[in-house]
């Protein structure tokens, strides 16, 4: 089966930091790129940030205006994690974040999207 289990969230003050995990199973991880995406009140749910799989090409990293030079994407292939390291959060950071896996078994599958449970981040003034 396949399972997205995040950990890492919390509450903070603002200017603070938090560094979320994913840890991933029942995926071909290294075959898989890796999102975090977010949903605060109100609002839809965004893409934080992105890390592709650098299975077939080098890796590619995709971040939101909002929160470029503040966050940090990663993963540990060996692991099966990936992490979203937060910096100087802000008070808009506050929401639901979430772990995605799009996977591809080979380079020619269609791709399949996973999500994760989701963990509270809750940025206070």
């Amino acid at each position: 089966q396949v399972q997205l289990v995040e950990s890492g969230g919390g509450s903070v003050q603002a200017g603070g930091s938090l560094k979320l995990s994913c840890a991933a199973s029942g995926v071909p991880f290294s075959n898989c790129d890796m999102g975090w995406y977010r949903q605060a009140p109100g609002n839809e749910r965004e893409m934080v940030s992105t890390i592709s799989s650098s299975a077939i090409s080098s890796s590619t990293i995709t971040y939101a205006e909002s929160v470029k030079g503040r966050f940090t994407i990663s993963r540990d292939n060996a692991k099966n994690t990936a992490y979203l390291q937060m910096n100087s959060l802000k008070t808009e950071d506050t929401a639901v974040y979430y772990c995605a896996a799009t996977c591809k078994p080979y380079w020619y599958s269609p791709p399949k999207k996973y999500w994760g449970q989701g963990t509270q981040v809750t940025v206070s003034s």
